[in-house]
């Protein structure tokens, strides 16, 4: 249970947020914010409130662009995250990557745990670590616990690139980056993975960077 001077602060800084113009700031990493676990999320927003927030959060992502955004993002270590993918990519890669459109959707207090043994690794950036991508295996299907803005309890299976979309916009909620489960060695900047290493998988990357799928 949150204490009674934490929901007033958090409300006043969502509030000051929201007083703005435009997309909400994003937070880079070296930000204390991304690097410790949001607290659950309790009532600390009035739905009110909590229904300008999702607006605000769905209005940053999309312009930034991204395909999720978590709350510690721009700054408020609340565990809510925002996620959105119109897939608008060549069917090879869809189909090698499993990345299909993934409506708006609004996970609230979410976790997930791996759904079998399969892992599947590709390139991955983030919007707190701009300019950068690295190769990040993650499990292939990840069962999500969650609710939804409304309360609505969530509990549903994802595989493909969803299942690493939820899986990384989670992650932020437990103060871990992509970074902290990437292979290093394939860190490249936005550049030069246009450049070189724009394939379906990594494969081609892995051999000419020196690094095991």
């Amino acid at each position: 249970m949150a204490s009674s001077s934490e929901p007033t602060s958090l409300s006043a800084r969502v509030e000051e947020l929201l007083s703005r113009t435009g997309p909400l700031p994003i937070v880079a990493a070296g930000d204390p914010v991304l690097r410790h676990a949001a607290e659950p999320f309790d009532g600390q927003l009035d739905p009110a409130l909590l229904a300008r927030f999702v607006v605000a959060l769905r209005e940053t992502m999309r312009a930034a662009p991204g395909v999720g955004l978590a709350a510690p993002q721009v700054g408020v270590p609340l565990r809510l995250a925002v996620i959105e993918d119109p897939a608008p990519v060549p069917d090879e890669i869809r189909e090698v990557r499993g990345r299909v459109p993934l409506p708006f959707r609004v996970l609230v207090n979410p976790s997930y745990e791996p759904v079998g043994p399969a892992r599947a690794a590709f390139f991955e950036g983030c919007l707190s670590v701009p300019g950068w991508q690295a190769v990040v295996a993650r499990p292939a299907e990840v069962r999500l616990s969650a609710q939804d803005e409304h309360g609505n309890r969530v509990d549903e299976v994802f595989t493909g690139w969803p299942a690493r979309i939820v899986q990384h916009e989670t992650d932020h909620l437990d103060g871990t980056l992509y970074l902290d489960r990437a292979e290093l060695r394939s860190l490249s900047s936005n550049e030069a993975m246009a450049a070189r290493w724009a394939q379906p998988t990594p494969a081609q990357a892995a051999r000419a960077l020196g690094f095991p799928l």
